[in-house]
């Protein structure tokens, strides 16, 4: 039998074992109560605060490397309501060289100073260097002034005024580009964004990662803050000189013909590269405030990507693309033009309402016959032709890396909405709807001679971290054969000598068609008012630019061939020289008709 005080060291044993566990678990049970929570909280409080560091916004560049958006310095002005000697002077002096409101300043300067309260007021902000500069000339001055005073009277005072610097968004070039780049809402320090364009499309890659520091209230303890990395830099396709010189352009074109707007597209077709992209409205993005007044009503801010509209004949070239890939004619094709042709039960007239006798396929684009490409829509076939519009992107987004890109859905047989008759006034380009991108990624695929529809970016690279990240040339499709594309290139070409267009540019071999749209309206079609147009392509056998014009509403002449295709002309050449290509061919002035 075992003595009886060996089971009391036993028990005592078990007892302080349990106890020894139980010290542990306590300590953590008390870590995470309510109460430790609300110490922790306020200790944290009286010691120091989380701050969030937001990173430098990436810069825009175009491709040679011109700064297109970048970062400037300015300053928000506070009062430190304890320093503070003289609101009065305070506020009189900002009010004359900021032009601040005297009264609001006043009364933010004059707050009472109460510690944990109230002890720092706003009184501007996104102030320039310049003038932060003149009121620290001015404080010195007063404080020199305050040290020689001898007779007692008080001398005005700027004591108690911080100025502390921050970055805000800034486009050095004004509204160049501006329907491109978009803008960024900067006045909104902790959530501003980017709206429309590439300052949308990439917002995230531009804003860069925050990052979320402790900074001690003990001056002793505040470690230097982490160094946060810039957003992405972004390098565009898009060429400053040359952006410069195309709205230059548009805006003297939409002067001369007293059109509501314009668009101007240039792509270099072999690899979708937006060398330039111009359009009206414009807005200047470091007033970005101003958006409501210069876009009313719902205006796009990019015409080029946001507006669907019937493109009218420059469709044609998708349309006889089709046929001539298809075999259902060949250049020689023969066709006799009666000047009526009845598809659907609906009557096709051409666009001058007259009847041109015999032509072939080269004719009828030369001379835009409606009623030809309605009979080779027809012979075509529906299922082919609209098979053929949907392998050009027709109905669907380009993809392109703007933000806001537009899109109207197209009708097919079959869907309840579509009728035999849209047929024939689809073959040229009306009671279906681009956007002028679609239209020019669609046509690339002739202007690049090789069939392939390549897509439209602007974005050239992205520089991250210090290393540089380019992008390839994406194609899309190959709607058509290189066959084709040059088939076709060449007959336009022809098309354009023969009738001695305005378009052709001297000393380069060019391709291209116009277009004079009808505008729908809730009566029917209008002849008064018209989408002019021309798309262009050249040098031809080696393209390097691939050109879209659109003028809407036009009030000097409705016809695309007097009023779109000369400014064809002027912007190839501009290009050429911009872009050093040299002429492919001498170039003879046609004689005048005798």
């Amino acid at each position: 039998m075992k003595p009886p005080f060996f089971v009391r060291y036993i028990l005592l044993g078990g007892l302080l074992g349990v106890m020894s566990l139980s010290i542990p678990f306590q300590m953590f049970r008390i870590q995470d109560s309510q109460v430790a929570t609300e110490l922790k909280a306020q200790a944290q409080l009286y010691s120091g605060q989380t701050e969030k560091i937001y990173p430098e916004r990436g810069n825009i560049y175009d491709r040679w490397g011109h700064l297109l958006a970048g970062n400037e310095q300015v300053y928000e002005i506070g009062a430190d309501l304890q320093s503070v000697k003289d609101p009065q002077t305070i506020a009189a002096t900002l009010n004359r060289v900021l032009g601040t409101d005297f009264a609001k300043t006043l009364a933010a300067a004059s707050i009472p100073y109460v510690e944990g309260k109230s002890a720092y007021a706003v009184l501007d902000d996104f102030v320039s260097s310049d003038k932060v500069q003149e009121l620290i000339k001015l404080r010195d001055e007063y404080n020199r002034e305050a040290g020689a005073a001898t007779n007692g009277k008080k001398a005005p005072s700027l004591d108690g005024l911080i100025f502390t610097p921050h970055l805000k968004r800034s486009y050095p070039e004004g509204n160049l580009a501006s329907n491109v780049l978009g803008f960024y809402s900067y006045l909104d320090r902790e959530n501003g964004k980017g709206y429309f364009g590439v300052e949308e499309k990439y917002n995230d890659l531009l804003s860069g990662t925050p990052q979320t520091v402790w900074i001690p209230n003990d001056p002793y303890q505040v470690k230097q803050l982490p160094d946060v990395p810039q957003g992405t830099n972004l390098i565009l396709t898009i060429d400053r000189e040359a952006q410069s010189a195309v709205e230059s352009i548009l805006d003297d074109a939409i002067k001369k013909t007293s059109a509501d707007s314009g668009t101007i597209i240039v792509m270099d077709p072999n690899n979708g590269e937006i060398l330039a992209m111009a359009t009206t409205p414009r807005l200047d993005p470091n007033s970005y405030w101003d958006y409501a007044k210069i876009f009313p009503n719902g205006t796009p801010y990019n015409r080029a990507v946001s507006e669907t509209f019937e493109p009218g004949s420059v469709f044609k070239v998708l349309t006889m693309s089709a046929a001539l890939d298809a075999g259902s004619v060949t250049p020689t094709t023969p066709f006799y033009d009666t000047g009526i042709y009845v598809i659907g039960g609906g009557y096709i007239h051409n666009w001058d309402n007259g009847a041109w006798g015999q032509q072939d396929m080269t004719g009828c684009m030369e001379h835009s016959l409606n009623v030809c490409l309605a009979w080779v829509a027809d012979h075509l076939g529906a299922t082919k032709f609209y098979r053929y519009l949907q392998a050009f992107g027709i109905g669907h987004q380009t993809g392109i890396d703007l933000a806001g890109e537009a899109v109207y859905p197209l009708r097919l047989p079959g869907d309840g909405q579509w009728f035999p008759v849209d047929l024939g006034t689809n073959s040229f380009g009306q009671g279906l709807a681009t956007t002028p991108i679609q239209l020019v990624m669609a046509v690339s695929a002739v202007a690049n001679e090789q069939g392939k529809m390549v897509a439209p970016h602007v974005l050239r690279a992205m520089v991250d971290d210090k290393h540089q990240y380019d992008t390839s040339p994406q194609f899309v499709g190959q709607p058509i054969s290189a066959n084709t594309a040059k088939t076709l290139t060449q007959m336009l070409e022809t098309s354009l000598k023969k009738e001695a267009s305005s378009a052709l540019v001297p000393g380069y071999t060019v391709a291209g068609k116009t277009g004079t749209a009808q505008i729908a309206t809730p009566t029917g079609y209008t002849s008064k008012l018209t989408n002019a147009s021309f798309i262009g392509w050249g040098p031809v056998g080696n393209p390097r630019f691939l050109v879209y014009i659109w003028l809407e509403k036009p009030r000097t002449s409705i016809w695309g061939s007097e009023v779109a295709s000369p400014v064809f002309s002027q912007v190839f050449q501009r290009m050429a020289v911009l872009e050093n290509v040299p002429p492919d061919s001498p170039f003879t002035k046609p004689k005048p008709s005798q």
